[in-house]
């Protein structure tokens, strides 16, 4: 891997890992702003930000700026995370400078003009129905909200239908000036792509970015609690989680290593117990997730109503006996598994491109495949069975949402982890 750093004088920052031995690139400029960083009366203005990006700049139209990269073969998109937003384009190498252009247009020149506006209201209020509709998906929003709630880190990131409704183009406009600055973007670039060359052009057509930006971003605070809500479903979706691991903290790759062992494919604990040997689901699943100062690490599952009676004592039973059963042979097959998965990433030049922007966020720095596997290796029985110990020994969260009649207790579930009994609950 060939990684170079640069910085603007603006504070924009440019990484590149060059491959010449492809003829694509994938490039694009993560903003180190998100949901966390939204006051509760704008929550989801992140996102409805990233699809405003795309409709039209004081240069280009919509349609222009989707047909000036595909016209190329090329692929243009966004996304929106709680602690950032990406915007990105994958390319043939010869057409970079375009991918460029692009980018800083739509970064700096966006008029947000009103009728697109509404439009895209509409969209993300369909998007929003849609996250409403898709019951695995938004089991996981409504646990977020129970682990961290009355706080940033807890809201959904497409925010709600009543606070999409009240964004105004001003706002929306304002929380891009204050918030997208030059010193809280990071310009990656991964594939056929020349470091200088690519310095120069930024420097060429980033220069309309703030430097500075005004954004908050409250420390985070795990409280968890109990959240369950009846709707007629098919199945019952649960999660159960607790504390875990934040971004670059000591025990990230052990959490990594922890989670796939015990559900992160066919081999792991709970879809051998679980699914193979009892049939009590279609889908289970162990999951580390990491914030800058906070983490969660839980198991989400889908399964009958009936079934959800045998279910979650089952779950509960494998998360009691984790930190005194690891054997060695699965946390090396776990380890075997991250670092597959990570060399795999490699071919891709869009995974080295969001790998770089990920890294930079945490660590400030690129880190070398070695380097990562050396913190992958460095996992073993004892300090994957220390950390176990150290997440479950905290007060859970749980979340229910379908025919959850014949869920237990929040109680009963926190008497089966050996936690003390907390009475206080919510229910819809």
């Amino acid at each position: 891997m060939t990684t170079r750093i640069s910085t603007l004088a603006n504070g924009l920052k440019i990484v590149t890992d060059t491959l010449d031995s492809v003829e694509t690139a994938a490039i694009g400029v993560w903003v180190n702003v998100g949901t966390r960083n939204e006051k509760t009366e704008i929550n989801g203005i992140s996102h409805f930000l990233e699809h405003m990006a795309f409709k039209g700049t004081t240069k280009h139209s919509a349609k222009q700026i989707a047909e000036r990269i595909e016209s190329l073969g090329g692929h243009l998109n966004a996304y929106t995370s709680r602690e950032s937003t990406a915007y990105y384009a994958r390319i043939l190498a010869e057409n970079l400078p375009t991918a460029v252009d692009t980018l800083a247009d739509i970064l700096q020149f966006s008029v947000f003009n009103s009728d697109e506006l509404e439009r895209e209201r509409a969209v993300i209020l369909q998007e929003i129905g849609q996250t409403y509709d898709t019951p695995d998906d938004i089991i996981f929003d409504y646990f977020q909200g129970t682990a961290f709630p009355d706080q940033p880190l807890g809201r959904p990131i497409l925010g709600s239908i009543e606070v999409v409704n009240s964004l105004t183009r001003e706002t929306i406009k304002d929380y891009m000036q204050h918030a997208y600055a030059a010193s809280r973007m990071t310009l990656v670039a991964a594939g056929k792509v020349d470091h200088d060359a690519l310095v120069a052009m930024a420097e060429e057509k980033f220069q309309h970015l703030p430097h500075e930006s005004i954004v908050e971003v409250a420390p985070a605070k795990y409280v968890g609690n109990d959240f369950r809500q009846a709707r007629e479903l098919e199945q019952v979706h649960v999660v159960l989680g607790f504390p875990g691991v934040a971004l670059g903290g000591h025990d990230y790759y052990t959490a990594a290593v922890l989670s796939t062992l015990f559900g992160g494919g066919m081999s792991s604990r709970l879809f051998q117990e679980v699914r193979e040997k009892r049939g009590l689901v279609y889908s289970i699943c162990a999951f580390a997730s990491s914030y800058s100062d906070a983490g969660l690490f839980g198991v989400y599952a889908g399964t009958g109503a009936n079934e959800v009676k045998e279910l979650i004592p089952v779950v509960i039973d494998e998360i009691n006996r984790l930190p005194d059963s690891l054997k060695e042979e699965e946390v090396q097959r776990a380890k075997v598994q991250l670092k597959a998965g990570l060399m795999m990433a490699l071919e891709s030049t869009s995974a080295r491109s969001e790998q770089l922007a990920n890294q930079m966020t945490v660590y400030g720095r690129p880190l070398a495949i070695a380097e990562i596997i050396d913190r992958i290796e460095a996992v073993n029985v004892q300090n994957a069975a220390a950390l176990a110990r150290s997440i479950f020994a905290n007060k859970p969260t749980f979340a229910a949402l379908g025919p959850i009649q014949n869920v237990e207790s929040y109680d009963c579930i926190q008497t089966r982890l050996g936690k003390d009994s907390l009475k206080q609950k919510i229910a819809i």
